[in-house]
């Protein structure tokens, strides 16, 4: 990944970097960011030295065709891990076992604590699940990452990417060993994400919405869904204003035509 897409990304979109010092050069830290485009997951690996391993959502490994195989090929290569997210308990379990099994292994794991990409630009809830678990359950440190202007190189559904220099801030790692063995403690795993996502805000300067992503996420879909609709109705009762008017218009030029046939008679 480095070598075929790191320093081209580099060379092209010249991302600054702050607070690289912060992450450390060997043994086992996660690094939560906050999510705001596709890219997300190689300009951060490509700025730093070391492997950074994100989960990523197992559709990208799964899909068919030609398009498919190419897109699974491409995130093995770079290293992703295929997470289910359709089970009871979704990508938290999942997020779990594949996070303390890269940091185990003495590596770097990059997790998006909102679950999914912000639809709007702004930081959202940070989901308890995955990011605070695998952290007690692991006693690796905690990197808070803020990506910065990364949605506008590449807004959702935009094939071509806009060449302007994204960010990336890297806090100073937060340790949660106090909260050792408490990994099944829901008010303490709210506790551990809410302070990650503090941080995030602090660094990255969004907006923070107490809600999560997904929520809102549906509730645009449905106001989307909602507003088409009524676009739907508005032009199916013009049409019928429209044939009315027409058939109103036909009959009365029919009475009008009767009328001067019985006149003429």
């Amino acid at each position: 990944m480095k070598v075929t897409i790191g320093g081209p990304l580099k060379l092209a979109f010249r991302p600054w970097v702050e607070g690289l010092e912060n992450v450390p050069a060997e043994g086992a830290a996660i690094l939560a960011s906050n999510h705001l485009s596709f890219s997300d997951s190689f300009f951060l690996p490509a700025v730093l030295d070391r492997k950074v391993t994100f989960i990523a959502k197992a559709e990208y490994f799964t899909t068919p065709g030609v398009k498919g195989r190419m897109t699974a090929a491409f995130f093995k290569g770079v290293g992703q891990l295929p997470v289910d997210r359709s089970g009871a308990r979704g990508a938290g379990e999942a997020a779990i076992k594949s996070g303390i099994d890269v940091l185990e292994r003495g590596e770097l794991f990059g997790i998006y604590p909102e679950g999914t990409r912000s639809p709007d630009g702004r930081l959202y809830r940070g989901k308890p699940g995955g990011l605070a678990r695998v952290a007690l359950a692991s006693g690796a440190p905690v990197i808070p990452v803020a990506m910065i202007d990364t949605e506008k190189i590449q807004p959702p559904g935009k094939v071509m990417p806009k060449l302007m220099r994204p960010g990336i801030r890297i806090g100073k790692p937060l340790d949660f060993s106090r909260y050792q063995g408490m990994e099944h403690d829901r008010f303490v795993l709210r506790a551990v994400t809410d302070e990650v996502m503090y941080e995030i805000m602090n660094l990255s300067g969004q907006e923070y919405v107490d809600m999560y992503a997904t929520a809102m996420k549906r509730q645009l879909t449905e106001a989307a869904k909602a507003e088409k609709e009524a676009e739907k109705a508005a032009k199916a009762a013009l049409v019928r204003a429209e044939k009315e008017r027409a058939e109103k218009e036909k009959q009365e030029q029919e009475k009008q035509a009767q009328e001067a046939q019985e006149k003429e008679a």
